[in-house]
Formats: C-alpha cells, structure tokens, sequence
C-alpha cells in the first residue's frame, strides 16, 4: 500500500483522511484496521483519536469525502465548459455520475460495502444521510444556476428532480458491479428520460 506523501500543507487530518480511502478502497469498511490506517498515512495511533475520535469516526469521514469529491466533479462538468443546451448539461453531469463507474471502481465497491454497515452502525448511516443531503442541496444549487444562465424556469423542486437522478445513478452503479456490459451509458440513459418524458406529457 502506498503511502500518503508527506507535504508541509498537509497536516496529520488531512493524511489521515487520504489515508482511509486508500484503506478503503484496498481493504474495504470492515477490514480496516487501525494500523492500516496509520502505515497508509504515516502518522501515528494518537493521531487517529485526536482528529477523530476513533477508527471508525475516521472511516465514516472518508466515506463522507468521497460522497463530496464526485459531487465535486459534476459540477466542474457542468458548468466548466460552454454550457449549451439543459440536455446537455443533463449529459454532461451523467456521464460523471455513470460513465466513471469503471475508472470508480474499488470507490464503488467501497460505498456499497458501507450501505449494510450503515444499518447496524447509527452513526455511520447519519454520516450517509448527511452526504447524500448535501448531494441533493449541491445537485439543486447547480440546477438553479443552470436554469438562471439559460434564462429558463424549472419545472420541479430541483431537489426531487436530483434526488430521482441519484436513485438513477445508485441503481446503475448496482448493476454496473455485477455485469458492466449490460449497464446504459450517460447518452443512454438521457434518451430513456426523454423518451420517457415524452410518453407521459
């Protein structure tokens, strides 16, 4: 495993962090340990509790991190290049939500690996919870400036509208892990909204 470079900028929080998601995504939530995580670091055991409070706070953290770093990309896809059309826009930010699964992977095995540990665990599901809600709360801000810039109206609660693009992109991920070839890409499933869209107008 390797290790979190050690930089000035960085302190021990920071490559704590980096270090549980390389934990993570090698060895997975419930395989974890303590010492993984200070070899992947190169900090100390002190350190875990003093920044966090404890391995698993620790692990919840970087789940959490990685919710925030794909919503991150999304938006830099969205609104990092001329904007165009809402239907591109809307593909744009699917292909970061769905056509990355394959570059994604260990982080996707990762996230469905904590879904059950977050039924048995209440902190590690309100750590969930929050990072999808401020998927939701990001999602919607972006589809507001979208529809400023366009000088278009929404026709829907972004947040409902963001939460059913979600449960789209969580549904693909499932199926992307047990048989990629089967799974839609970004321009795909753009098509099956509008086409859907088109059925029950």
């Amino acid at each position: 495993m390797d290790r979190v470079a050690r930089t000035e900028a960085g302190g021990y929080r920071e490559r704590l962090l980096a270090g549980a998601v390389s934990c993570l995504q090698e060895k997975g939530y419930a395989r974890t340990t303590a010492r993984d995580l200070v070899a992947a670091s190169g900090t100390n055991l002190a350190s875990i509790g003093y920044h966090f409070g404890g391995k698993d706070a620790l692990l919840n953290e970087a789940i959490a991190e990685i919710f925030e770093q794909w919503t991150d990309r999304v938006e830099r896809s969205m609104f990092g290049a001329e904007l165009g059309t809402g239907r591109e826009m809307l593909e744009r930010a699917m292909r970061e939500l769905i056509d990355v699964f394959e570059e994604l992977g260990p982080q996707l095995v990762l996230l469905v690996e904590g879904y059950p540990a977050a039924l048995r665990a209440p902190v590690l599901r309100e750590k969930l919870a929050q990072a999808y809600a401020r998927a939701r709360t990001a999602g919607a801000g972006m589809m507001r400036r979208a529809a400023a810039e366009l000088g278009v109206e929404l026709p829907m609660d972004p947040e409902v509208f963001v939460s059913v693009v979600v449960a789209i992109a969580d549904g693909l991920m499932l199926q992307w892990l047990l048989d990629p070839s089967a799974t839609p890409d970004a321009r795909q499933v753009v098509d099956a909204l509008a086409a859907l869209s088109a059925i029950i107008t």
